[in-house]
């Protein structure tokens, strides 16, 4: 079992700037691929972007390119998305989560998932 921690929420003005992290554990084998998926109230469940965690392959959503940046330090098993020059669009709860499968967007390829942490971009 793989439990996944994330912090970092809050909230901006539009251009400003958020980090997200979350800590994973609770299992000796974490899995292959980490993502960040985000949720807006009456709104279905979307990928921002996702990494590998044994070559660092990523891949973004087209929202989010050029503005957000996922990483990973692998040693503490800790997962980061950068949000930089943020729009009130990108307003929701955040999730972090863990798959088997290679890094994709796909809500139904996740097996563990993160509570969930708030960002919210004011105009």
């Amino acid at each position: 079992q793989v439990q996944l921690e994330e912090s970092g929420g809050g909230s901006v003005q539009s251009g400003g700037s958020l980090r997200l992290s979350c800590v994973a554990s609770g299992s000796m084998y974490i899995p292959y691929t980490l993502g960040w998926f985000r949720q807006a109230p009456g709104m279905e469940r979307k990928g921002v972007a996702s990494i590998a965690r044994r070559d660092g392959t990523t891949t973004y959503s087209e929202s989010v390119k050029g503005r957000f940046t996922i990483s990973q330090d692998a040693a503490k098993n800790t997962l980061f998305l950068q949000m930089n020059n943020l729009e009130p669009g990108d307003s929701a709860v955040y999730y972090c989560a863990a798959g088997y499968n290679v890094p994709s967007l796909v809500v139904t390829d996740y097996v563990y998932w993160g509570q969930g942490t708030q960002v919210t971009v004011s105009s």
